[in-house]
């Protein structure tokens, strides 16, 4: 008798000759993509790229018109499977809803909370760890719009959290906060995928976010390439990514440049993508990380 031999586990995100299109148009992002399970990967690529329909996609709020949409080996319907948590930018909440931190969390157990509309002791109590665990324990009882932006980010990441994903989409989770911040929010990120937490999330910051991961996906429209950031953060690939736009990248100490339309003071890229040596210390960053 042959042996048995076990199976490979499926991708943990799969987007299988996966197209998307808007209002009846044509075609505006289509992927064929595939992200190991317990990855951490960033989706960068300019405005409209696609970046956050492909998360979309894969909560179920978008449905491509051809291919498939996978998580962990099953198709996306138009619920977010169980075990995925999101964390939007935060510039898309409503901050004047009243809502205390506590009870934002616990919102993220709302589709496991049965049959009675109150959290049970057990919801509470992984609450409160993980509000200890995001150091933001004391605010529990605070409204979501007294906190800074860092804190507010790790409001909305403790209640993707509550729901025990093993896939964890982040939208611009590093916009608008400052330096410190955003470091830590790296460092908590790298921690929950060292415990087994996939995570995808989106950047426009090259510098100091980007060349920081340990695979990139580089879109416009399409998938332009799939990395490490030393395979992907090139000239080539970076003109097909933006377009003719200078772009400048700092990484283990090499500074890489690509050229494209420039977009005018008031593009939303304008300012992030323009980078000298050392932009925000990334350069230094970058090569300690390495």
């Amino acid at each position: 008798m042959a042996p048995v031999t076990g199976t490979a586990s499926p991708p943990l995100v799969e987007f299988a000759q996966a197209a998307f299109a808007y209002g009846g148009g044509g075609v505006a992002v289509e992927a064929d993509l595939r992200i190991a399970p317990g990855a951490l990967v960033g989706l960068v690529g300019p405005s409209g790229a696609g970046k956050t329909t492909l998360l979309r996609a894969l909560l179920g709020q978008v449905r491509p018109v051809r291919g498939q949409v996978l998580v962990g080996g099953s198709p996306v319907g138009r619920r977010p499977p169980r075990r995925v948590g999101y964390v939007p930018q935060l510039e898309t909440i409503d901050w004047h809803f009243p809502i205390t931190v506590a009870e934002a969390v616990l919102l993220g157990r709302v589709s496991e909370s049965g049959p009675l509309p109150w959290p049970r002791r057990r919801d509470r109590a992984e609450m409160e760890a993980l509000l200890e665990r995001l150091d933001i324990a004391e605010m529990a009882h605070r409204h979501i719009r007294t906190l800074s932006g860092g804190q507010q980010q790790r409001v909305f990441l403790a209640r993707a959290l509550i729901r025990r994903p093993d896939l964890l989409l982040l939208d611009e989770p590093t916009s608008g906060v400052d330096v410190r911040t955003r470091h830590e929010i790296l460092d908590l990120l790298s921690e929950l995928n060292l415990d087994g937490v996939g995570i995808v999330l989106t950047t426009h910051d090259l510098n100091a976010v980007a060349a920081l991961l340990p695979e990139l996906v580089c879109l416009n429209g399409r998938v332009v390439a799939q990395g490490r950031p030393d395979q992907v953060l090139h000239p080539d690939v970076l003109r097909a990514t933006f377009g003719s736009e200078m772009v400048v990248i700092e990484h283990d100490g090499l500074r890489l440049a690509t050229d494209a339309p420039s977009h005018g003071p008031n593009h939303p890229h304008h300012g992030h993508l323009h980078h000298g040596p050392d932009h925000d210390g990334a350069a230094a960053a970058v090569r300690g990380a390495r």
